[in-house]
């Protein structure tokens, strides 16, 4: 057996033009040791290179998995930590920028070589020219939100490794994806969201469907996911806790979006009547039944494709289906809906979100707020406050 050298021991070498040293940062498994190289031009530049290598080294024994290629180890992780960790979606979505995104790129890197300027390179490389299929307008150029799943990605499959001892840091740390752009917000105002409802009344099989969504907000899976037994009918609420996405050829249900997403609805009186009405008609347990067959839900591209035919029979903006639920939240703050009160209705997180989602709203209702206060003043001085 060879002779176990500890870590951090090192030895420095003259080699004609430059400087080598290294250090031992860790034992394979026969007990051979793990070397981390530092070169300088100088013994003096050596020396201060190996000991900011000591300091970044310390503490650390890196083993034979030190030696993973990143691909390896991004099997292992996805197995082991993602899969038990995700929700489906999400674990369909790394999986998926795993095998189309990272792996052709720098899967072949062993994991304790990768650095923070390859990861970056990564992501630009991703951004000019990282579409597998050429689209039309935007030709090979990735998304900004399809490279921050990547980055979140190789975050979290970095950072066990660290934790594992793998690596000694974990150098997304060091790197900025580019900016996600958020889709512009588009609601339907009063008379275009007349113009609407007025049409949707024709739909017999979808009325409900839409007549719902603008009176509680609903994500388009939660909508679809909807069971009777969610529907408390002396209550009258309904409780949100799964959604339906469409996934490898087939319906899933899953978790909703959040910790938040779970939640009950109280409905209005009008919403409620409809339910009730409605499920003395429906033969299935799901609310919105698939048309063809009643034992599955309905699918969430039917629902979408059927309001884009409907928007332009109303003649109303081609919006999309999240603006529906944003043309809800919008109506429900300027009619006095408080922000609290609306982030349980949407299921968001926090009400920051919310605030900061529908500052537009709010913008406008303290301009009217100011304008009401002033009248107040004027009511209760009966002069012009300025003077004061």
């Amino acid at each position: 057996m060879s002779k176990h050298r500890p870590s951090g021991d090192g030895m420095i070498r003259n080699r004609g033009k430059f400087w080598e040293g290294r250090i031992v940062v860790g034992h394979n498994s026969d007990q051979s040791p793990i070397y981390r190289y530092v070169y300088g031009k100088t013994q003096k530049e050596l020396i201060e290179k190996m000991h900011q290598k000591h300091i970044e080294y310390d503490g650390i024994e890196l083993s034979d998995n030190s030696n993973l290629k990143l691909s390896e180890w991004l099997e292992i992780w996805s197995e082991k930590y993602a899969k038990v960790k995700l929700k489906f979606q999400t674990y369909e979505s790394y999986l998926s920028s795993i095998n189309l995104y990272i792996n052709p790129y720098i899967g072949d890197k062993r994991i304790s070589k990768i650095t923070s300027n390859d990861i970056q390179e990564l992501y630009t490389t991703l951004k000019k020219e990282g579409r597998v299929n050429y689209h039309p307008e935007y030709g090979k150029q990735l998304s900004a939100s399809t490279v921050s799943t990547v980055h979140r990605v190789l975050s979290a499959a970095l950072e066990d490794a660290v934790k594992n001892v793998y690596i000694h840091k974990n150098p997304v740390k060091f790197t900025k994806p580019p900016k996600r752009k958020n889709g512009e917000m588009k609601i339907l105002n009063e008379e275009e969201l007349e113009r609407f409802m007025e049409v949707i009344k024709q739909e017999p099989f979808w009325d409900d469907l839409f007549y719902l969504e603008l009176s509680t907000g609903l994500r388009l899976g939660e909508l679809c996911g909807l069971k009777w037994s969610d529907f408390d009918e002396k209550g009258k609420t309904l409780v949100i806790s799964r959604t339906i996405c469409f996934r490898g050829g087939e319906l899933i249900e899953g978790d909703t979006k959040t910790r938040n997403g779970n939640r009950i609805i109280y409905l209005p009186e009008s919403t409620y009547k409809m339910m009730n009405e409605r499920k003395m008609k429906i033969d299935s347990q799901w609310v919105f039944p698939n048309p063809l067959d009643n034992s599955k839900p309905v699918n969430p591209s039917s629902a979408y494709m059927t309001m884009k035919k409907l928007l332009e029979k109303a003649e109303c903006p081609d919006i999309r289906f999240h603006d529906l639920r944003h043309t809800f939240a919008t109506h429900a703050i300027s009619s006095g809906v408080d922000v609290k009160t609306l982030s349980n209705i949407l299921g968001h997180s926090k009400s920051s979100f919310t605030l900061d989602t529908y500052t537009h709203v709010t913008t406008e209702m303290q301009k009217s707020a100011s304008e009401k206060i002033e009248n107040m003043l004027d009511d209760m001085f009966g002069l012009d406050v300025m003077s004061l």
